[in-house]
Formats: structure tokens, C-alpha cells, sequence
């Protein structure tokens, strides 16, 4: 894009001075309906942002009310919850007759669900380090007694180490004690049951906190197969699914994966809230078991001084391995083998038969390094028909033909 093309779109800079006296902006990351993402520069120290700037001039005068009260509302909501390593952070606020300006951290991996389309799926460890963010910014939320309404994949952003930061608090509410929420809002395919009653009985006895729990299941199955547990090509099959609870762990890539994460999966999406498991039962399930390898260390030494008793004795266990020969790494060795064998044993269970050649001729699709390889090409032919939000499936890719040029370069390559 040309610089003057990319400066009309730019808001007129009387309207925001301050704005544009603390920042400079620059390409545009990315676009919603009313509002644009850019990507600044903060001239005082060199520091990269996102602008998210909103147009409150693109809809008529009772819209613009309802969005600037929206955005005021949410930005109530962001400063509540500002400080949580996985929770995006506001870093500035300007205001102008006609354009808001909320300035954020930069996260320069963009969107989960982006990388879950790029990689198709999530090992368990990968699964497991995600999730335990997901869930510990989910955690701090509710305990400031706000309810997200719209968790999923696109709502959530990753750094530069790929660790979470849970943005997009444009449905959130503060509730009141034991307030129930009766408004329909937030994408299908991570609706809880009880916000779909709402919509459907008079005598509905609304939501709370654990509709978030509810799509926080929904985006970890989708993390472990690629594909959400609702979705159907007709929406009001899948509305009706999710109103059952009706999923299943039936699919290939299912065979693979170990019960921890499906019993945790069963116990987020059960269809009575009451039964519903909470926050902190789920940091304490199973699947987040502190594992020896997995343990950072780094907090440990730091509890460690020089003059400490604890590191006298360490030094006193040093002089006694010169002593006595003690060769660490070799017992250490030993243990990360002796620990190996016994996750081995574990998954025992859950590991796939031999498969014989014959069978991977003709079911490709149970071998599990072919599959990931069938998966990897289908997202690169018939990516550009992911569509984000409801239609978000992989089973929906193979509705659609491939791109024109793919489809042209194939019947070259058969001419030859």
C-alpha cells in the first residue's frame, strides 16, 4: 500500500492530538467493523503497541451512544483486570469526538485460533501449557467477579513465547452478588447451554461464571483434534447438540490421546452449570499435575542464598560426592529413564496396535505421522475457506474446492 493510501486511512489527527503526540502509527495488523488495529511506535522510548482505533462517525447517532458506552464499559473492565501476565494490558486511552483510542501491548504471534490453523493441532504438552494460562487468567477474572462471555481461539493472543493474553472484553460484565445474566450474546459454537435457554424459554434461569468454563472445554478440544466439539453444517443441529451435551471422542486423532484431558474436557462441558466443574478444581485436576521435567527451577534457586543453611548442606553433599566418587549424572540419567518407562507403562493402554502396511496402504488416515501430514496439506489447499466464528471446522474445508491456481498448476503438471 502506497503511504498516502495508508494515510487516508488514518483518522484526522486534530480529532486525537494526544494520541498523536505519544505515538506514531504504522501498518495496519488488523480490521473489524468499526474499527482498524494498527501497530505503533511510542516516540518517548522506542516500544511497540497495538492502536485499536474506533470510529464512532461509521454508524448513526443512537449506535455511536451505545458505542462509546460499550467501550467505556470495557475499558472499566480492562483496568480491573490489568496486571495478570495472561490477561491483555491497557496501556493508554484517548478520546475524540469522533475516534477511541486504546492502545495494548503488542503481541506479535497474533491470534490462537491463526496458529492452531497453521499447526492443525496441539500436542497434550502444548495443550497443557496453554490451557493452564487460559485457565489461571479465567481464574483471576471471575475472582474480580467479571464473566468474559466470549472466550474462544480468536479472543486470544500470543507473544512472542507463545504464552496466552485473554483479550476483547466487549461482552464482559461485573455482576452483582449472586446475579444471573439473561442477554444472548457471544459466537454459537462456545455457547453455553444455559445462554441458549435464555433465547428459547421465558422462565429461563439465565447464567453466570460458569459459561466461561463451558468454552474454555470447547477450546481445548478444539486445540487437542483441530475442530470444535459442536459443529455442524446446519446451525440449528448444532444448537440442538450443544443443548444435549451431545459430542464424542470417536475421531482418529482421539486414539492418540490420553484420559487425563478427555476426563477434564467431560467435566468442563456438562450441561448443568451446578454440575459444571469450577476454576479451581480445574487447576487442580490431573491433567495439570506438576511433572518433574515440565517444573520450572528457576523460582527454586532463587529461594537459594550463598550464607543459607540450605546451601551449606549442598556444599557439604558436593564435597562428599568428590569423596566417594558420586557421578550425578549418570543417577540422573537413570532417574529421567526410570521415569520414561513409567509414563511408557502408563500409556500403555492408550497406545495404537502395529499397524501393517497393507492397512496404511489403505487407510492412510490411521497412521498417525501420515495424518498429520493429510491435515497439514488440506489446511494449505483450503485454507482460505477457514472462516472464523461459527464456521470455524475443518470438516467445513472439504465442503469447498481448492484455490483456481492449485486446481490449474495440477493439470499442467499432468500434460507433461
Amino acid at each position: 500500500m502506497a503511504k498516502d493510501e495508508e494515510d487516508d486511512l488514518l483518522p484526522d489527527k486534530d480529532a486525537a492530538k494526544g494520541f498523536y503526540a505519544k505515538y506514531e502509527p504504522k501498518e495496519i495488523l488488523g480490521r473489524g467493523i468499526s474499527s482498524t488495529v494498527r501497530r505503533c511506535i511510542e516516540k518517548e522510548t522506542g516500544k511497540e503497541f497495538a492502536a485499536k482505533i474506533i470510529d464512532l462517525g461509521a454508524s448513526d447517532v443512537g449506535d455511536t451512544k451505545h458505542m462509546m458506552d460499550a467501550t467505556r464499559q470495557e475499558i472499566q473492565i480492562l483496568r480491573q483486570v490489568t496486571g495478570h501476565p495472561y490477561i491483555i494490558e491497557l496501556q493508554d486511552v484517548f478520546e475524540s469526538d469522533a475516534f477511541i483510542f486504546l492502545v495494548f501491548e503488542l503481541c506479535r504471534q497474533g491470534e490462537l485460533f491463526d496458529y492452531l490453523t497453521s499447526v492443525v493441532t496441539l500436542s497434550e504438552k502444548k495443550t497443557r501449557y496453554i490451557m493452564r494460562q487460559i485457565f489461571d487468567g479465567v481464574d483471576y477474572i471471575h475472582s474480580r467477579n467479571i464473566v468474559h462471555r466470549d472466550l474462544k481461539p480468536e479472543n486470544i493472543l500470543l507473544d512472542d513465547n507463545l504464552n496466552v493474553k485473554i483479550t476483547d472484553f466487549g461482552f464482559a460484565r461485573v455482576l452483582k452478588d449472586n446475579e444471573r445474566l439473561f442477554d444472548l450474546c457471544g459466537t454459537p459454537g462456545y455457547l453455553a447451554p444455559e445462554t441458549l435457554k435464555c433465547s428459547m424459554f421465558e422462565d429461563a434461569p439465565g447464567y453466570s461464571k460458569e459459561v466461561d468454563i463451558w468454552a474454555c472445554g470447547v477450546i481445548m478440544f478444539t486445540l487437542l483434534v483441530g475442530c470444535p466439539p459442536f459443529w455442524h453444517r446446519k446451525q440449528m443441529v448444532m444448537l440442538r447438540n450443544i443443548m444435549e451435551g451431545k459430542y464424542s471422542f470417536t475421531s482418529p486423532e482421539w486414539a492418540d490421546i490420553s484420559e487425563d484431558p478427555k476426563d477434564l474436557i467431560r467435566k468442563c462441558l456438562v450441561v448443568d452449570p451446578a454440575k459444571r466443574i469450577t476454576v479451581r478444581e480445574i487447576l487442580k485436576h490431573q491433567f495439570f499435575a506438576t511433572v518433574l521435567f515440565e517444573q520450572d527451577i528457576g523460582s527454586i534457586k532463587r529461594r537459594f542464598s550463598v550464607n543459607s543453611r540450605r546451601m551449606s548442606r549442598i556444599v557439604d553433599l558436593e564435597l562428599l560426592r568428590k569423596q566417594s566418587q558420586f557421578n550425578a549424572r549418570k543417577k540422573f540419567q537413570f532417574a529421567i529413564l526410570c521415569v520414561r518407562a513409567m509414563i511408557r507403562i502408563k500409556r500403555l493402554r492408550y497406545t495404537a496396535e502395529p499397524l501393517r502396511v497393507e492397512d496404511a496402504i489403505c487407510d492412510p488416515y490411521r497412521v498417525k505421522v501420515l495424518r498429520k501430514i493429510i491435515d497439514g496439506c488440506a489446511f494449505r489447499v483450503y485454507g482460505h475457506w477457514v472462516k472464523k466464528g461459527e464456521g470455524q471446522n475443518r470438516a467445513a474445508l472439504f465442503e469447498n474446492t481448492p484455490r483456481t491456481e492449485l486446481h490449474n498448476l495440477y493439470i499442467n503438471n499432468l500434460s507433461r
